[in-house]
C-alpha cells in the first residue's frame, strides 16, 4: 500500500510495530511536495504517535485477525476463552486483558484481536446487559436532572446511574466509556 491510500482504520507495519490509522489528512501545500499527515496507534502498545509520509511512500500491509471467542472463566492471572468452531481453550494473560473484562459476564462472546498468532488485546461487546446488585434505594418522585449515584453491577464494576434507577434492575451499558445507556424491560 502507498502512503497515498491511507485511510481510517488500516493497519501496516512501520519500523518492527503495527500500527493503526487514526485519523489522516492529505496536504498538498502552495509550495512543495505533498505530504500525508497521520496519527498513528500502535495495536500492541496502544500508544499514540504522529507520523508524515511522501504520498508515494510504500508501506507493508499488516493483518490483525479478530476472532470472535466466548469468555469461559478465569483462573487467577489467565483467562480462557473458548473457540467456538473448534472448541478449544484459548489462555490469555491478566496483562493483555487489562479491564476489557470489567463488564463481560462468563459465556459472552469476545473478540480476541492477534497479529502473526500473538494475541495483543480483547476487545469485549460494544453493550452488555448487566444486573445491578448494589445501590442506594431510589426515591420516588427524585428528578432532579442529571443527578447520579454509584451502583454495583453483577461483574463487580461500579457504574453512574440515574437515581430512579433500583437494585435488581437490568441495565445496559456501553463497555467503551462505562456509561449506562437504559434501563432493560
Amino acid at each position: 500500500m502507498q502512503a497515498g491510500e491511507i485511510r481510517n482504520g488500516n493497519t501496516f507495519e512501520l519500523e518492527g510495530n503495527v500500527y493503526q490509522v487514526i485519523e489522516f489528512q492529505h496536504v498538498k501545500p502552495g509550495k512543495g511536495a505533498a505530504f500525508v499527515r497521520t496519527k498513528l496507534k500502535n495495536v500492541i502498545s496502544g500508544g499514540v504517535v504522529e507520523k508524515t509520509f511522501r504520498p508515494t511512500e510504500k508501506l507493508e500491509d499488516a493483518f490483525v485477525e479478530r476472532t470472535d471467542m466466548t469468555y469461559s472463566y478465569n483462573d487467577g492471572d489467565l483467562y480462557y476463552f473458548m473457540d467456538n468452531e473448534t472448541y478449544e481453550q484459548l489462555p490469555v494473560g491478566k496483562d493483555i486483558v487489562g479491564d476489557s473484562l470489567k463488564f463481560v459476564k462468563e459465556n459472552e462472546v469476545c473478540k480476541i484481536c492477534s497479529y502473526k498468532g500473538s494475541v495483543f488485546s480483547v476487545e469485549p461487546p460494544t453493550f452488555v446487559e448487566l444486573e445491578i446488585i448494589d445501590t442506594e434505594p431510589g426515591f420516588k418522585g427524585d428528578t432532579q436532572t442529571g443527578a447520579t449515584k454509584p451502583a454495583t453491577v453483577e461483574t463487580g464494576a461500579v457504574v453512574s446511574v440515574p437515581l430512579f434507577v433500583d437494585q435488581g434492575e437490568v441495565i445496559r451499558i456501553d463497555t467503551r466509556t462505562g456509561e449506562y445507556l437504559s434501563r432493560v424491560k
